[in-house]
């Protein structure tokens, strides 16, 4: 049983809190490459969790992660993007808006409902599950240092590099 499987059996566990050891992840990422959250170890890392590639809020929420990279990555943050899309959509996604951090794939949900994020929306009356825009700062220790839920995309990039400033 991967990871990612491992993760889902968290959903009846307590939401994710500050000062909470983060729930380690091994999922599939864009390029044909994988991701393990326990190997990140020694650096801080912002994980971010968004509804779909390609989509106005979506873009412009990783294009804000991409404008402000230098600046992440100065304080050695390492930046993971997470969808319920395909490995082949986030490279897609990636080669058009030329985004330099990781894309990973959460296609069976278990990783995004083990933070929480697999929730239930609603649109024009019609409820159906879906992914909370969230982002999740991790210290280099795996512990969650700041939570960010039903997050709006304008300012949001400085807010997380703030936080993550404050470490």
């Amino acid at each position: 049983m991967s990871e990612a499987n491992n993760a889902s059996e968290a959903t009846n566990a307590a939401p994710i809190e500050v000062g909470t050891p983060a729930p380690d992840f091994t999922m599939p990422t864009d390029g044909g490459g994988s991701v393990t959250l326990s190997a990140l170890r020694g650096k801080p890392v912002i994980l971010y969790f968004y509804p779909k590639d390609d989509t106005s809020g979506c873009t412009s929420e990783a294009c804000g992660f991409r404008d402000q990279l230098p600046d992440f990555s100065g304080l050695d943050a390492v930046i993971i993007g997470v969808s319920k899309d395909s490995v082949a959509s986030h490279d897609k996604f990636k080669a058009k808006y030329e985004l330099p951090f990781t894309l990973a794939s959460d296609k069976e949900t278990g990783v995004a409902e083990a933070y929480g994020v697999w929730v239930e929306k609603s649109m024009y009356g019609r409820k159906y599950m879906g992914l909370e825009r969230a982002t999740f700062l991790i210290d280099k220790n795996g512990i969650v240092r700041n939570v960010w839920r039903k997050v709006k995309v304008t300012g949001h990039v400085a807010a997380v590099l703030k936080a993550l400033q404050a470490l």
